[in-house]
């Protein structure tokens, strides 16, 4: 796959497609910045936090936020990544007692993804604030599955404040196929689902998703003056790997390199905006990876040069216009690649299915798995539109 014709292939693309709203219409409140909507539901109640880096009210963290005004914090609840944000991707998230709050932190990620009924003995109300970024591998959605479940075995109430998604202006990719659920796919839905993780609680209630179908009590506080069809901009980076808003853009399509012998550029400063790897003479760039504490401890290719594609200007130029996720770079390095190698098992449960792989495989058009994608996406629209909260596409 040329340079050329990836160039060719984006504008062409890009010339029938429609611009989604650059700014909201008006300030955009997330659901933990509307304080006078849950602080008083927390008054003398013992309360736990299922937070990280991304829980902040402007520049202050919920934590420090909720100490001030006097609420019980009995404990934080981690996701992948840690409570501070600082654990690379698949890194060991510790429980220990945070230095700064004196709290004790518990993780939920690993071997211990699900609170269990000793970690919720003390707790009368859990709070949920952690940002999203709208693609059904990212694992924030499964921790939320994972607390609603304890909450519901254990009769406790979640009060979930909601955030945009930065990505929840489309919705797009392959419905998981539950032989290959896991912890980066756990919900029939596509890679791309167009939700906040406030309305995909809904969801996961409405459809009796948890186990055994319980319901888990959820008090959802919105974010105020939101829609679909805006463009998000974080205020902080959601993981250690997604550090603008060009790699959250093009995450979607790119994450599924890592089932793949691609790299997505871990080890370098534009993770999740370069792909390449060693001797691939199509390559355009060259970039070597190394350790980084905290993001990238041992990252694919570590210390071997690549060659490949820097993509950061097709994440405005492509992804947000055309609403789509971009399969013509996977095609192409497959094509051009040892093929025997170039997928990893990981890749299924990624896909969430083992028929984009084999697509692949067979050289089927790019539109033709596009389509092949549309009968369950369409049934998905319908059933979404029962859950949202905001304004849709």
């Amino acid at each position: 796959m040329t340079h050329k014709l990836f160039i060719f292939y984006t504008f062409l693309v890009i010339s029938f497609t429609q611009t989604v709203n650059v700014c909201a219409q008006s300030p955009i409140l997330t659901g933990s910045q509307r304080g006078s909507e849950y602080i008083p539901l927390l008054k003398n109640k013992r309360v736990a936090l299922v937070v990280n880096q991304t829980s902040i009210i402007s520049k202050m963290h919920l934590v420090d936020s909720l100490h001030r005004v006097g609420i019980d914090i009995k404990k934080i609840f981690a996701p992948e990544h840690g409570f501070r944000g600082n654990v690379e991707a698949g890194g060991k998230v510790d429980s220990y007692t945070d230095k700064k709050t004196k709290l004790k932190v518990v993780s939920l990620y690993g071997s211990h993804y699900k609170p269990s009924i000793e970690d919720l003995a003390d707790v009368d109300i859990v709070l949920f604030d952690i940002q999203d970024v709208g693609c059904r591998f990212y694992t924030y959605l499964s921790t939320l599955h994972y607390v609603m479940e304890a909450c519901a075995e254990n009769n406790k109430e979640l009060i979930i404040l909601d955030r945009p998604n930065p990505n929840g202006f489309y919705i797009d990719g392959p419905l998981l196929d539950p032989k290959f659920k896991s912890f980066v796919g756990i919900h029939p839905i596509p890679i791309v689902h167009g939700m906040t993780l406030g309305e995909l609680a809904k969801m996961i209630n409405g459809e009796k998703w948890l186990k055994d179908s319980i319901q888990c009590k959820i008090n959802i506080i919105p974010c105020f003056g939101y829609t679909h069809s805006m463009l998000y901009k974080l205020p902080i980076a959601p993981s250690p790997n997604l550090q603008t808003m060009e790699a959250i853009y093009l995450y979607p399509s790119l994450c599924l390199f890592e089932g793949t012998d691609v790299s997505v550029g871990r080890g370098t400063n534009k993770a999740f905006q370069i792909i390449g790897k060693p001797n691939f003479e199509e390559g355009r760039i060259t970039f070597k990876p190394k350790k980084i504490k905290g993001v990238a401890e041992n990252p694919p290719y570590n210390g071997v040069e690549c060659k490949g594609f820097d993509l950061t200007n097709f994440a405005q130029n492509y992804i947000v216009n055309s609403r789509k996720i971009y399969l013509l770079w996977l095609q192409g390095f497959y094509t051009k690649s040892d093929t025997s190698k170039f997928f990893n098992p990981f890749f299924d449960k990624l896909a969430g299915t083992d028929k984009l792989r084999i697509q692949i495989q067979n050289n089927v058009s790019i539109q033709d798995i596009y389509k092949s994608w549309e009968p369950d996406i369409k049934d998905f629209l319908k059933k979404r539109k029962k859950y949202l909260l905001y304004s849709d596409l």
